[in-house]
Order: C-alpha cells, then sequence, then structure tokens
C-alpha cells in the first residue's frame, strides 16, 4: 500500500506542476514516471487506478478554469478531465502487460503512441479541439518543439512520454539484458535525433526582421461591449491613442477577440476611427468584432488596412457547441499574405496549414482567453506556427498577448492578468520565416504512424504469453512463489 500511495502522491504532484497554466517544463519529462515505476510491481487493476487518480489530481490545476468557462460547456471539460486520466491509465496499464510479456520494445514505443493516438481522435471529434496537455507544457523549450515541424505538436507530445517509458523499461525488474537495451536505445535515439534536429533547426534560423508587428490588449476584460455605449466608444479612442503611440516601424497591429461588439447600425461608425489611425499610421490593425444582424451572429477578425481601402472580414470557423455564430471556412489575407484567424480556429490544424501552404509568412490572430489559462493558449498558438513556420501574433483579452517566430521562439510578450495599467502592448520584428513545413504540407501523417504503433502494441497482447514471474511483486511472481517454484534468471 506503501509504494502504491507513494507513487501516486508523487506523480500526482509532479503533473500538477508540470502540466496546466503555469508548467516546470522539466517535471512534464518527470511526471510519469513513478507510476511507470510502480507497474511491475502491482496488479493491472491498481496499475490502472494509481495512473488514473495520479493524473486526475494532477488536473485539478485546471478545474477552476472549466468550471468557469463558457467557451468549454461543462460536461466537455468534465470530460476532457476524466478523460484524458482514463486514457493515462490505460496508458500505463499497457507498459506493463507489454513488459510482462517480454516486450520492453513495445512497452516504450506502444504506449505514447497510444496516447498521440487518441489525442488525435479527440481532434477529429471534439467540437473545441484540443489544446495539447504536455506539447504545451515543454513550448518554450524550442530545441525539443521544433521537431513539431515535421511531426506536428503529435511529435512532442510522443516524445515527452517516449522517454520516462523508455526509462522505466530499462529499469523493469528482473528483465533480459538484451530487451532492456533495446528498450533504452530505441528511446533515447528517438529523443536525441529529436533534439539534435532542434538544435540544427534554430541554429539555422533566420532572424532578420521582415515586418514590425504589435499586439495591443486592454489590462481589463470586455467581452464584445456595446459599440453605440459611450464607454465602448471611449475604450475605441484609447485604443486609437495606444496605436498612435506605436514605435516606428510597426506594420501591423493586432487587437483581441471581441474588442467591439456591433450590430447593422454601428459596425462602420465605430470601425470609423481605427481606420482612420490606420491610415495615418500606415498600419493594418486587425481588430475581433462580435457582429450581431437580426438573423445570426458573426465573430469577425477585421483587417483595417493602411490604404483606407474597405475592411476585410475574416469569419470565425470553429465554436463550441451551441454558440450562434455562423461559421467561416474561407482563408482572408491582409497585406502582404498575412493570415487572419481568430482564438479557437487554432485548436484544429484548420486553416493555419492552409495559409501556410497559400503562402502567410504571419498569423494575426485575436484571441480572448479567461480564468487563467491565457499562457497556456498563447502556446498551443506558438505550436503551430512551429508546426506550419509562420509568425504568430496572439492578441489575447485575458492572458498573454504574445508575438512568436516560426522557430517558436518568443520574440515578446506581456501578461494582462497582472498588469496594473490599463494597456498592454508588445511588439516585434517577425522574420519571414523558413515557408510550408514538412507538416504543413503533408499533415498528420504522425498521429497515424502513432494509431499503427499503437495498434501493434493491443495486437502484441494477444499474440504474446505473459511471462510467469515477470516483475517483483507481480502476480504470476505471487502464483510462482505459493507453488514453491522458483524464478528464471534473466539476463
Amino acid at each position: 500500500m506503501a509504494i502504491k500511495l507513494g507513487a501516486l502522491v508523487l506523480s500526482a504532484v509532479l503533473f500538477y506542476f508540470g502540466t496546466g497554466f503555469a508548467p516546470v517544463p522539466a517535471l512534464t519529462w518527470l511526471a510519469p514516471l513513478p507510476v511507470l515505476l510502480l507497474a511491475p510491481r502491482v496488479s493491472g487493476k491498481a496499475t490502472f487506478t494509481v495512473a488514473f487518480l495520479a493524473y486526475l489530481l494532477g488536473l485539478t490545476n485546471q478545474v477552476n478554469f472549466f468550471l468557469r468557462t463558457p467557451s468549454v460547456p461543462l460536461p466537455i471539460g468534465i470530460g476532457i478531465i476524466i478523460g484524458s486520466s482514463l486514457l493515462f491509465g490505460l496508458v500505463v496499464w499497457l507498459f506493463r502487460a507489454l513488459g510482462r510479456r517480454g516486450l520492453l520494445l513495445l512497452a516504450a514505443c506502444a504506449p505514447p503512441a497510444l496516447w498521440v493516438s487518441l489525442m488525435y481522435v479527440t481532434v477529429l471529434t471534439n467540437p473545441t479541439g484540443i489544446i495539447w496537455p504536455l506539447a504545451t507544457s515543454v513550448a518554450d523549450v524550442p530545441a525539443v518543439t521544433q521537431v513539431a515541424s515535421v511531426t506536428g505538436a503529435w511529435g512532442v507530445e510522443f516524445m515527452v512520454l517516449l522517454a520516462p517509458t523508455a526509462l522505466a523499461a530499462v529499469l523493469w525488474p528482473g528483465a533480459a539484458v538484451g530487451a532492456r537495451l533495446r528498450a533504452g536505445v530505441a528511446g533515447a535515439a528517438v529523443c536525441l535525433l529529436a533534439l539534435a534536429f532542434g538544435a540544427v533547426r534554430l541554429a539555422g534560423a533566420d532572424s532578420t526582421g521582415w515586418r514590425g508587428v504589435a499586439v495591443i490588449s486592454a489590462s481589463r476584460y470586455q467581452w464584445a461591449p456595446d459599440a453605440a455605449k459611450p464607454d465602448t466608444q471611449a475604450l475605441v479612442r484609447e485604443y486609437v491613442k495606444e496605436i498612435a503611440g506605436l514605435p516606428a516601424g510597426i506594420d501591423t497591429v493586432v487587437l483581441p477577440e471581441g474588442t467591439l461588439g456591433t450590430d447593422e447600425a454601428s459596425l462602420e461608425r465605430a470601425l470609423a476611427p481605427l481606420r482612420e489611425v490606420a491610415r495615418d499610421r500606415g498600419v493594418d490593425v486587425v481588430i475581433g468584432v462580435v457582429h450581431r444582424t437580426p438573423e445570426i451572429k458573426y465573430n469577425y477578425s477585421v483587417d483595417l488596412p493602411a490604404d483606407a481601402s474597405a475592411p476585410l472580414y475574416y469569419t470565425k470557423w470553429h465554436f463550441a457547441p451551441g454558440e450562434p455564430f455562423r461559421r467561416g471556412d474561407k482563408l482572408v489575407f491582409a497585406r502582404d499574405r498575412v493570415g487572419l484567424a481568430n482564438c479557437m480556429d487554432l485548436n484544429f490544424p484548420t486553416p493555419i496549414r492552409d495559409y501556410a501552404r497559400a503562402g502567410s509568412s504571419l498569423m494575426a490572430v485575436p484571441a480572448a482567453d479567461e480564468f487563467g489559462n491565457g499562457w497556456q493558449h498563447s502556446r498551443m498558438g506558438l505550436l503551430r506556427g512551429v508546426e506550419t513556420g509562420l509568425s504568430v501574433a496572439w492578441a489575447a483579452q485575458w492572458g498573454t498577448p504574445m508575438i512568436s517566430d516560426p522557430w517558436g521562439r518568443v520574440l515578446a510578450e506581456r501578461d494582462t492578468e497582472s498588469a496594473r495599467q490599463p494597456f498592454v502592448a508588445a511588439f516585434a520584428d517577425v522574420p519571414s520565416g523558413p515557408g510550408p513545413t514538412f507538416y504543413a504540407r503533408f499533415g498528420d501523417w504522425f498521429a497515424w504512424l502513432c494509431l499503427a504503433l499503437a495498434a501493434a502494441g493491443l495486437v502484441a497482447l494477444r499474440s504474446a504469453p505473459r511471462e510467469p514471474g515477470r516483475g517483483v511483486g507481480g502476480e504470476g511472481a505471487v502464483r510462482q512463489r505459493a507453488a514453491g517454484q522458483e524464478e528464471p534468471s534473466r539476463g
């Protein structure tokens, strides 16, 4: 009982501090290890239960968000918490089951593949998409995240789990030396190759400035305030003042999602002061507008061009269930092929991958964020940029306005939740980038590879007999001792 409780508490604490809204990346890699080391020493039922509870307790760092957010309906939030905890329990159970059959190489590789596979199924079925739990936690370590340019962020999720499963396989009690060696070499080779690729890719990164970009956010959260009201008109004037005060060299300014709420009568009048400052400063201003018509609502990212030409309207593609918005399906480009998107759109591979293939180098993304998840969601945007080879200008209402380059390096960011001044602004020169990445061109091939690898692991459970006594304290060892048999020596 003590060893189970110890593994449960240690993994739960590591998950609590290694994932979520303010993670410590080093702890992300360590969090699965205690329950993986426990697995050979207890029953399959105990393995699954301890792993499930450890992940569930670790996710208490995000409960407040799911209880309060309107962006993710509570049933879906509960499903994410419980479903991902069940998945982690299944991952550790599969590690144990393969290890007890002497298949340590598969035990190292198939469980991370199963994790990625079911996360991928989530993207295909969950209307709110996914915010990668492990990849976002290590998103501020660019050497790790570069593999996403080839595999998508699925490769980062896989690698973060592969390291502890490979180490636990090497430490499997009573296993043959050859089996341990194969698991350890394979795990180390994959991780080291990914890190070497990251180092080489970063060494070749072009930091030459191509476009000056700024993100500006009010530090008080106001979702789609009525543009006809005096307070909202004052807010627009304050934004105009902030834009006018930006340093020289800025070409694109991005404001948050839902900065204004408009209707047919107020839309043009509300945008007029921002169009004027865009013309006077020679900048494109991208602003989030929630627009109401008698029939339906639109969540727009609106580009106000520097040349005073007509505004461009991008309609948000992805919404939580039940939201009364018209869904968009078209790409919209500002000057110099700058792509427009909106907050939850980056929870999905499209449209950002489509923008990369269409020649964009920068995504202008008005966002909202809320209740503490701003940093994590901004890193979702950053990872999408690494995947596709795009810079990202992320302007959050309540979170972390951020500018990242195509290699996932944060060029500038601010925090609205702790800000004391009424507005925060971040600005930087972004490079043009490497062009569409392998992932942008070929999509989720790695997720499909993980589906095949996970299937191979599950098939192996049926085809390979369990080796009695495999693992100290396992069920087979208990039965052997009860029968007076000796466990055969290994290696």
